[in-house]
This record gives C-alpha cells, sequence and structure tokens, in this order.
C-alpha cells in the first residue's frame, strides 16, 4: 500500500482516509505499509544526488519567464510545448544558493519500446520526451521520480494503471535504465464512462468509494461490479473474491472503455442482499439504520428485516427507510394509503381482524395468517379487503412485505394499538 502525496494540496488527511476507509470496508488488505512518499524524501534525494554526480541529471537554472515565453513561441509556432534543454550542457557558473531544479537527462536518440499487457506494444520516440524534472526549487522531489524509485525498492513486478499515464511510461522506464534497475511489466486499464457516455469526472457522477457505502451497497457487489468492468469470464457475472483471484488474468481486460452503469450495479446489489448471509448483510444495515438515528431495540432482530424486506430492496439505504415503522411510531397515515383503504367500509373488518389477533396466545405468522384469513371467511369478502387496511393500520404506508409477516414482526401490543388508531381515524373521517 503506497499512499503518493507528493501533491500535498490534493493529499489531504480528509483523502488519505478516504483511501483506507475504502480499502477497508471492501475488506481489501495490504501486505506492507502503508509507505507515503513525503516520509521517503531522504532516499529519493540520496538518489537524485548520486544521478548529478553520474551526469544522467542536472541543475536547471532557467526562470519560470523563460519557460512560459518559450512555452508561448512554441504553441504560436503549432509546435509541442516542450523543455529546450538550455541547462543541459551549460557551461555558465552558478552559486550553490541559486535556485534551480534538477532534471533528468533523457535520452536523445532511439526509441522506448514496452510491451503493455491490455495493449500491445507501444513505441514512444525520446524526441517526444524532454528532460523531466524530477527535483523542484524547493528540494521535493516529483512524482513521476518517486514512483521510479518506490517501484525499484519494492521490487514491483506489474504496474497496472489508468491510460491516462501512458505519457509517463517511457519517462519513468528511461529512468530505471539510467539507474541500472528493472524495468515492470506495464498494463494500462481503460477509462470508465459514466452513465451518460462521458468520461468519468468528480464533475459528471466519478464517487469515492465510500459513497456507495452511503449510498446502500454492499462491498461485495460493489467490488463483483467494478471487477466486471473491462474484463470477463465467459458469460459469469456473479464473482466471489476467490472466483477473482483465481480467474481474472489481463488478457481478458478489454481495450475499449467500459460504461459505468447504475442499474447493473443496483441488480448486482439486490442479489447480493438475497444470496448473502443475512446475519452479514444485517450487519451493514445496522450502519445505515444508525445513519437514521432510530432504535432498533424494541422491535424485530435486523436478520428478520432483512429476510423480510430482501426481495422489495435494492439498497440498504432504501432497507433502512422502509423498515422504520417495526420499530418507531409514525406520526401519520400516508394520505393516498388512508384515503383508499381506512374508509367506512373497512371497520367492520379491523375490528374483527383485531379480536381474533387479540386472542393469539402463540404469536407465530401462521397464526396471525389464520385470523386475517378466518376474518375475510367470516365477512365473505377478499383476502385485500382485510389485508389491506390492516397493512395501512399497522404499518402507515401501502406497501410492505406480506401483512401477516409484517403484523408477526411488529408484534402484538403494537399492533393492536396501531388498528386501535386506524379505527379511531375511521370514526373521525366518518364524523366529517
Amino acid at each position: 500500500m503506497r499512499i503518493e502525496d507528493t501533491d500535498l494540496e490534493r493529499s489531504t488527511q480528509q483523502a488519505i482516509d478516504a483511501i483506507m476507509d475504502g480499502m477497508n470496508w471492501l475488506n481489501i488488505d495490504w501486505d506492507e505499509g502503508p509507505y507515503f512518499q513525503t516520509k521517503r524524501f531522504d532516499r529519493y534525494n540520496a538518489v537524485i544526488d548520486e544521478m548529478l554526480k553520474a551526469g544522467t541529471a542536472y541543475k536547471c537554472y532557467c526562470s519560470k519567464e523563460r519557460l512560459e515565453q518559450l512555452r508561448e513561441d512554441q504553441i504560436a509556432r503549432g509546435e509541442k510545448a516542450r523543455y529546450d534543454g538550455h541547462c543541459r550542457d551549460s557551461q555558465c557558473q552558478h552559486g550553490d544558493d541559486e535556485p534551480h531544479v534538477v532534471r533528468f537527462r533523457n535520452p536523445q536518440e532511439g526509441s522506448v519500446i514496452f510491451d503493455d499487457k491490455i495493449r500491445g506494444p507501444i513505441e514512444i520516440s525520446n524526441q517526444e520526451l524532454d528532460d523531466l524534472i524530477i527535483r523542484r526549487t524547493d528540494g521535493a522531489p516529483t512524482y513521476n521520480f518517486c514512483v521510479v524509485i518506490d517501484d525499484w525498492d519494492m521490487e514491483i513486478t506489474h504496474v497496472i494503471r489508468g491510460e491516462d499515464h501512458i505519457n509517463n511510461t517511457p519517462r519513468q522506464i528511461n529512468i530505471l535504465k539510467a539507474l541500472g534497475a528493472p524495468v515492470p511489466e506495464y498494463a494500462h486499464v481503460s477509462m470508465i464512462l459514466g452513465d451518460d457516455g462521458q468520461k468519468l469526472s468528480k464533475r459528471n457522477g466519478a464517487a469515492s468509494v465510500m459513497q456507495y457505502r452511503d449510498a446502500g451497497y454492499l462491498p461485495e457487489a460493489l467490488l463483483n461490479y467494478l471487477v466486471r468492468l473491462g474484463w470477463s469470464h465467459g458469460d459469469q457475472e456473479i464473482f466471489s473474491v476467490d472466483e477473482m483471484k483465481q480467474l481474472f488474468t489481463l488478457d481478458a481486460v478489454s481495450k475499449s472503455a467500459s460504461a459505468f452503469n447504475t442499474e447493473k450495479l443496483q441488480w448486482l446489489n439486490h442479489h447480493y442482499i438475497n444470496h448473502l448471509p443475512p446475519e452479514h448483510v444485517a450487519v451493514h444495515l445496522a450502519w445505515h439504520i444508525n445513519q437514521l438515528g432510530y432504535n432498533t431495540q424494541n422491535g424485530p432482530e435486523l436478520v428478520e428485516i432483512v429476510k423480510l424486506l430482501g426481495e422489495r430492496c435494492k439498497t440498504l439505504k432504501e432497507m433502512a427507510e422502509s423498515c422504520r415503522y417495526f420499530y418507531e411510531e409514525f406520526d401519520e397515515f400516508d394520505a393516498d394509503a388512508a384515503k383508499k383503504h381506512l374508509r367506512p367500509v373497512a371497520k367492520e373488518p379491523l375490528e374483527r381482524v383485531r379480536a381474533k389477533l387479540e386472542a393469539i396466545t402463540d404469536w407465530t405468522v401462521e397464526n396471525v395468517h389464520h385470523a386475517i384469513e378466518g376474518t375475510a371467511t367470516e365477512l365473505e369478502i377478499g383476502m385485500g379487503k382485510i389485508g389491506m387496511p390492516l397493512r395501512v393500520a399497522v404499518t402507515g404506508c401501502g406497501q410492505s412485505p406480506s401483512v401477516d409477516a409484517t403484523v408477526q414482526a411488529i408484534g402484538k401490543s403494537r399492533s393492536l394499538a396501531r388498528i386501535d388508531r386506524a379505527l379511531a381515524f375511521i370514526d373521525a373521517r366518518a364524523a366529517q
């Protein structure tokens, strides 16, 4: 685990915590580290000093004004903006305290050729590459240099990263060769497109890992979804972590960009909600309920909620919002549901079923079902004519899992009290 934090403006503690929290939530552990580049500056600078002695790097004293003018002139001529090597072989004398950067002396002839494990052979002419700054004026080494030393020191064999780094790779290979260090294998993965077909970015919906947790996704679903973006193994859609380890190969990674599809992610999440052990799902559900701030002590175990609502809910956030009535009293009935189902015609069915529910000594789903069914039989009405008013009475809304399981989970005393409240609502409505 490496935290590449040379860009101090972007590498805030909040950004570092987001990486750590995301890895921990996804249950992805690391074997070594975390290593912070800002704590390895002595190592990087020691290598740069050796390169200065060896002539593979040099000090550049060009002013900011000179470089800006150079860039403007090159662009005006239709040329690629790049450093012109002004200080590369300069014989000018400079004081030790004169401001300067250190640049890598990039080869000026030949090409860098590497076999990208996803894209195949890539060749970049050295004439396309200018002399990269490897140490800034303030003495801080730059990202492109730090990663090279890290890869060398940490014996990295494969560098797998986004295609936006392709231009960095030949520069890094040249530095490794100048140091006599082994060159890793490189693989550049295509960028991800958003639901709108545009390149995913913070402006059009790219999210941190933890935002998917906040939205109600399970870590297993997100991991499964991400591994399938740009990679496939036949038509298989569902992969355990062990299967990912066994089956994943760079050969099967697509060169073309993948499109992020929120509907597909929700489908996967729904699958995992219903196929992972409910005890595991309940642990993640508890986090969401805690965010909503209600107490689950006075109600069914969360494992039962997962079983009851799993088929209905695509996310855990939706489940947490949907199950509040199992634990808390509601302030009022849903207006549309009450208008449709808590009418005077529902009064007798509710009174009859209430009496039967009150008489139950063994509070089971089966016995609750018999009470509802018995009421419908006695009054010679369809199950919906009693089931819907009862559902609105005990939940406050028009949608819930099967009404017998819902009433059983809410509990006897609370169900009876809520039916009484619904009957009072019907009386008040009739009196208007």
